[in-house]
C-alpha cells in the first residue's frame, strides 16, 4: 500500500479522496494555487504544495509542476480526481515515467477512450450498439450529405472531448452551417481539437451511465446505473440511482454491455460507460467512456455500500478486486444535487464573494461532499462547484422528500447558489413521474417560463440577519465569560441549556 499520495485537483472531490486516503492510515498532499492558498482541500491535507499562479494553466493544468510537486513531497503516486489533467493520457504517461503510480486507468486506455470518433470505431468492433452517425468529416458538404441520410434532427459534437462542450442539436439543414461553426470553435477553445462527429439526435432520451469497476488482475464487473437525464444544457445537475426506467432484463443487457466496452480497452479501476437511451423504441446506445471517477459516484457508493475512492487506491496499489457480479445488488435510492454559486435568474452567471454563511444539512441519509467553508472565497478561476449534496432513502418517493428538505436546510450566504431552483425541479410533477429527458429542463423548467424569484435567498436582509447573528452570539459569549466568575455556571457557555 502506498505512504503518500498527492492529490492532483481541488475542491470537494480533493477533500473526498483525502478522507479515503485517511482511513486506508495514507498521508496526503494538497496542491494549490495563489486563488486556493486557504481553501479547505489545503487545510484538511496532511501537507500542500504552491504550484503557481492561479489560472488552471499555471497550476492544475501544469503537467511538469504536478510531477515535481510529487517527487519533492516523496509521494508514492497521484490520484487526478475528476475534471482537469483526469483524462489526459500525457499526464498518466508522465506519472508512469516519474516512476510514480497514476490512480486510474493506463495512458493507453484513456487514449482509445478519449477521442469520441475513435472509441465509437472500438465499440462497434466490440459489438457494443453505437448511434447511428458518421465520423472522419470534413467540409459541410459532407456533414449536410451524412445529416440528410441520418435524418433531422442530428446532434454535432466534439470528436476529443465531452461534458456538452463542443455540441450542438441541429433541428433542420439550414442550421446546420452554423452549428459547424459554432460547435468548432468551442470544440478548439475546449480541447485544442476542432474535430467534428455527426449522429442521430435522439430527442426524448434518457442519458443513463453505467458504473464500471476492474482490477490489474483481469477481474471487471459492473456497479449497475445511474440515471442522469437532468441535465442543463447537457451539464448534469441532478443524478439518481437506480433508475425508474430500466427493467431488471434492460438493466442487465446495458450492464453486461458495459462491461465489454471496457473490456475492449483493457480497463482497469473505476470507469464509467454512458448510453442514451430511446424510450420510444426501448434501445441504448452507446455514447461515450468517461476514464475516471465521476462527480456522481457517490449514489452508486449508497445504493451498492461499496466505497469508490478506497477502492481505487487499492486497485492501483495491485490488490484484486474480491468481488464477483452476483455480489452486488442495488438497495434502496440515492439522488445528488450539485450546489452551484449561480444565479438562475441571470443566464445561471456564475457567482463569486465570500461565503458569509454556509451551513450543510445534518441529519441520517444525508451526506454533503463539499469543498468550501464559512468564510471562504468563490472565485471566477474555476469551476463555480460549492458542493453535492447526497440523500439515501428506501424507496425514490422517500428520497425526493428528504432532498427537498435537505435543500431547505442548506443554508449559503455572500453568493447566489441554484438551491431554490433544485428545489423546483424537485418539485416538479414531471420529476416526481419520471417523466424526463435530457432536453427536459431546457424546455419545460425554461422555455415555458416556468421561474420565480431567485434573488429572495441572496437578499440584503438575510445577509445583514446573519451577519447580526454572528455579531451578537460573539458578543454574548464575550460578556458572560467576562462578567461571570463561577466556573460551574450554566451561563459560563452558549449552548442548549434551558432553565
Amino acid at each position: 500500500m502506498f505512504n503518500k499520495i498527492l492529490i492532483a485537483n481541488r475542491g470537494e472531490i480533493a477533500i473526498r479522496i483525502m478522507r479515503a486516503c485517511k482511513e486506508l492510515g495514507i498521508k496526503t498532499v494538497a496542491v494549490y494555487s495563489d486563488a486556493d492558498a486557504n481553501s479547505q482541500h489545503v487545510q484538511f491535507a496532511d501537507e500542500a504544495f504552491h504550484l503557481g499562479d492561479s489560472a488552471p494553466k499555471e497550476s492544475y493544468l501544469n503537467i511538469d509542476k504536478l510531477i515535481s510537486a510529487a517527487m519533492q513531497t516523496k509521494s508514492d503516486a497521484i490520484h487526478p480526481g475528476y475534471g482537469f489533467l483526469s483524462e489526459n493520457a500525457s499526464f498518466a504517461s508522465a506519472v508512469d515515467s516519474a516512476h510514480l503510480t497514476f490512480i486510474g486507468p493506463s495512458a493507453d486506455s484513456i487514449r482509445a477512450m478519449g477521442d469520441k470518433a475513435q472509441s465509437k470505431i472500438l465499440m462497434k468492433k466490440a459489438g457494443v450498439p453505437t448511434v447511428p452517425g458518421f465520423e472522419g468529416l470534413e467540409s459541410e458538404k459532407d456533414f449536410s450529405k451524412a445529416a440528410k441520410e441520418i435524418g433531422y434532427p442530428v446532434l454535432v459534437k466534439a470528436s476529443a472531448g465531452g461534458g456538452g462542450k463542443g455540441m450542438r442539436v441541429v433541428n433542420e439543414e439550414s442550421e446546420l452551417s452554423e452549428a459547424i461553426q459554432a460547435a468548432k470553435r468551442e470544440a478548439l477553445n475546449s480541447f485544442g481539437d476542432e474535430r467534428l462527429l455527426i449522429e442521430k439526435y435522439i430527442a426524448n432520451g434518457h442519458h443513463i451511465e453505467i458504473q464500471v469497476f476492474g482490477d490489474k488482475h483481469g477481474n471487471l464487473i459492473h456497479l449497475f446505473e445511474r440515471e442522469c437525464s437532468v441535465q442543463r444544457r447537457h451539464q448534469k445537475i441532478i443524478e439518481e440511482s437506480p433508475s425508474i426506467l430500466l427493467t431488471p432484463e434492460l438493466r442487465n443487457k446495458m450492464g453486461e454491455a458495459a462491461v465489454k466496452a471496457a473490456k475492449a480497452v483493457n480497463y482497469f479501476n473505476a470507469g464509467t460507460i454512458e448510453f442514451i437511451f430511446d424510450p420510444q423504441h426501448s434501445t441504448f446506445y452507446f455514447l461515450e467512456m468517461n476514464t475516471r471517477l465521476q462527480v456522481e459516484h457517490p449514489v452508486t457508493e449508497l445504493v451498492t455500500g461499496i466505497d469508490l475512492a478506497q477502492w481505487q487506491i487499492r486497485i492501483a496499489a495491485g490488490e484484486k478486486f474480491p468481488f464477483t457480479q452476483t455480489d452486488f445488488m442495488q438497495r434502496g435510492h440515492a439522488i445528488e444535487c450539485r450546489i452551484y454559486a449561480e444565479d438562475p435568474s441571470n443566464g445561471f452567471l456564475p457567482s463569486t464573494g465570500k461565503l458569509l454563511q454556509f451551513i450543510e444539512p445534518h441529519a441520517p441519509g444525508i451526506r454533503v461532499d463539499a469543498g468550501f467553508a464559512k468564510g471562504d472565497e468563490v472565485t471566477h478561476f474555476y469551476d463555480p462547484l460549492l458542493a453535492k449534496l447526497i440523500v439515501y432513502a428506501e424507496n425514490r418517493q422517500s428520497a425526493i422528500q428528504k432532498m427537498q428538505h435537505a435543500l431547505k436546510d442548506f443554508i449559503v450566504h455572500g453568493v447566489v447558489t441554484n438551491i431554490d431552483y433544485m428545489q423546483a425541479v424537485l418539485a416538479h410533477e414531471d420529476f416526481a413521474n419520471g417523466k424526463i429527458s435530457t432536453r427536459w429542463v431546457d424546455t419545460i423548467m425554461e422555455s415555458n417560463g416556468l421561474s420565480f424569484d431567485m434573488h429572495k435567498q441572496s437578499s440584503a436582509l438575510q445577509i445583514i440577519s446573519a451577519a447580526l447573528a454572528d455579531f451578537v452570539f460573539v458578543n454574548q459569549s464575550q460578556s458572560v465569560n467576562q462578567n461571570e466568575t463561577d466556573p460551574f455556571s450554566p451561563w459560563k457557555k452558549i449552548n442548549n441549556f434551558r432553565n
